[in-house]
């Protein structure tokens, strides 16, 4: 997401709309919690699904997809592909490791 550049303080002390936004926002992450915005995420997913259909999401996935190999190349999910798949990699060797640790020091006791 593009990020907005900081405006400076209007006069008279007004806030903009962004920043009052972002302290509404504030105000209720303190008051709710973060179950609060997974749950009116969740429903907010369900209404747009039941509205728009499962192929709405096939579209605009197909859409950004495009958008980033036009933008990036098509070599680039190649690139992302494999830095995955060697950090899956990293991640099982250190779930070996750990299991064959505590195999050990369970065979010591």
């Amino acid at each position: 997401m593009a990020r907005v550049p900081k405006q400076p303080p209007k006069p008279g002390g007004e806030m903009s709309v962004r920043e009052a936004g972002k302290k509404g926002g504030t105000k209720v992450r303190d008051q709710y919690g973060a179950a609060f915005y997974e749950e009116i995420g969740r429903k907010g997913g369900q209404a747009t699904r039941d509205r728009h259909g499962v192929e709405f999401y096939e579209n605009i996935g197909q859409k950004g997809g495009q958008v980033v190999k036009d933008k990036y190349g098509s070599g680039f999910y190649e690139e992302i592909g494999h830095k995955g798949g060697q950090k899956v990699k990293e991640l099982i060797a250190e779930a070996k490791k750990s299991a064959a640790e505590k195999e050990k020091a369970n065979k010591s006791d």
